[in-house]
Formats: structure tokens, C-alpha cells, sequence
């Protein structure tokens, strides 16, 4: 074992390259990154290249503990050298993503020069803010049947209407955001059924029907008719109770409660 730039390393076996790649690539760690940040940096303003080197400016902080790295030590990082370090610094700094402040080291009163984030999360918050109120605004829009809309958009106001029926009253933005992803990631027709069976049963919440779409979409049941299959098969899987002497329709919806409940119970 021995020590480089003050971290501990140590002696590979000759040959083995490929567990020194592994060691290595797990001892260095990873630089977090927020997905919202990797979504919104174009909104933000920021060219590829500049996130770049504020992902990099991330990194040294993090990993190595640099508060202030030289534009020479990022030209090294950047395919332009240390002209672009330079440019993409200042650009950073006038569009106010980035800043220049003091830290003071605990235990001591030393004064320290560093790149300072808060600008960039403070953007970033902004830029969320700014989706979430036109998602909100989109929602409304449909809600009230507004025009212009397209032909997903329609059919997804008529899902909220159907669900502003069942359940006595307009939905909210917030259960409009909900009913929009199971729309997104199921498509209508499994989001109306999921509603139907919630509404025999007595389950007017939403979420009971996500747990009714969530135990679809963990068995890969993407139709109507591949939910009929699949409550079939469960139902020849696990045995049928012994039916009681009912009316055949009344039987047919009780056979129907009672098979979604034991499939959710399952679930």
C-alpha cells in the first residue's frame, strides 16, 4: 500500500487490468448530478459546453476539494483547452450562474477565494417553477375544455370529465397530473377500466386505482383483453369459490368485485 497526492493506493496483480479498472472506477466515486439539471440546462441558458464545465467545476469540489481551480487546470478538462476554460468561465459568471465568493476554513480564519453555486440552483429552482406552472396552466386549459387543443389533448379531457363524473366533482391540477401519467404510460383505455373497477367496488380514490394499475403494469398487461386473460388465468391459477344461489347478473358483477379485490390482496 502506498500513497499518491495523499490517497491510499495500492499494488495490482500483473495482468489483472480488468479488476484494477473495476477497483478504480468504484474507489473514485461519482459526481452527483440532478436530472432536473440535465433537463433544464438549455432553459437555463447554458450551452453543452458550459455544463460541461460546471460538471466539472462539481466534481473538483466534491472529490478533490477545490473551491477555486485554475483556468489552466480546467483547460486540461475541456476539448478547447484553457481559451475555452477561460471564455466559458466568464460566460458562466455573466450569466450569472456562477459566482466568485470568500470561504472560511473551520477551525482557523483563513479566507479562501471559490466558485460559488448558488446562483446556478437558484436558476434552476426558477426554471422548474416556470414547467410547473405552465404543466398547471396546460392542465387547467384542458380541464376547462379550452380550444386549440389536439387530439391527445382532447381525449385526455374527456378522461377528466369522466373522472369528474365518478367521482361527483372537478378534479384538482394536482389528480390531473396523476390521471395525465397513467394516460402517458398506459393509455386511456386501461386508465377507464382501472376506474370502472374502483368505482364497483366502492373505491372512489386515486390511490386505489394506481394500485389497480400498478399490479397491470408489473404483469405486462397492456389491454382490456389482456386483463380479462390475465384475472382468467388467475382465477383458474388460485380455484373458483363455490358461487352462491344469485341472480346471473348481480353473481357476475359479485365474481367481478371479488376477483379484484383478492387480485390487489395478492398484489
Amino acid at each position: 500500500m502506498a500513497e499518491r497526492n495523499g490517497q491510499a493506493v495500492k499494488q495490482y496483480r500483473e495482468g489483472n487490468i480488468t479488476a484494477a479498472f473495476g477497483t478504480d472506477l468504484f474507489v473514485q466515486g461519482v459526481t452527483f448530478v440532478p436530472n432536473l439539471l440535465l433537463k433544464s440546462y438549455r432553459h437555463m441558458g447554458l450551452t453543452e459546453s458550459e455544463m460541461m464545465l460546471v460538471l466539472h467545476l462539481l466534481r473538483l469540489r466534491s472529490e478533490e476539494k477545490d473551491l477555486y481551480p485554475s483556468p489552466e487546470m480546467l483547460g486540461e478538462l475541456m476539448s478547447g483547452g484553457q481559451t475555452q476554460a477561460e471564455n466559458e468561465l466568464r460566460s458562466l459568471r455573466e450569466k450569472g450562474i456562477i459566482a466568485v465568493t470568500q470561504y472560511f476554513q473551520e477551525g482557523d480564519r483563513v479566507v479562501l477565494e471559490g466558485y460559488d453555486f448558488e446562483p446556478l440552483f437558484e436558476k434552476l429552482s426558477e426554471a422548474w417553477a416556470r414547467s410547473k406552472v405552465h404543466e398547471i396552466e396546460k392542465t387547467e386549459a384542458i380541464l376547462d375544455g379550452g380550444s386549440g387543443a389536439g387530439l391527445e389533448d382532447r381525449e385526455l379531457g374527456r378522461l377528466y370529465d369522466e373522472f369528474g363524473r365518478e367521482f361527483g366533482r372537478p378534479i384538482s391540477p394536482i389528480e390531473a397530473e396523476q390521471v395525465l401519467r397513467w394516460y402517458t404510460d398506459l393509455g386511456p383505455a386501461l386508465v377507464r377500466e382501472a376506474l370502472r373497477r374502483a368505482v364497483l367496488i366502492g373505491k372512489h380514490n386515486f390511490k386505489y386505482i394506481d394500485t389497480i394499475l400498478l399490479e397491470w403494469h408489473k404483469n405486462n398487461v397492456r389491454t382490456v383483453e389482456e386483463v380479462r386473460t390475465y384475472e382468467q388465468k388467475f382465477k383458474q391459477h388460485h380455484g373458483s369459490r363455490k358461487p352462491r344461489k344469485t341472480p346471473v347478473g348481480k353473481r357476475d358483477r359479485e365474481k367481478e368485485k371479488a376477483i379484484i379485490k383478492e387480485l390487489l390482496e395478492m398484489g
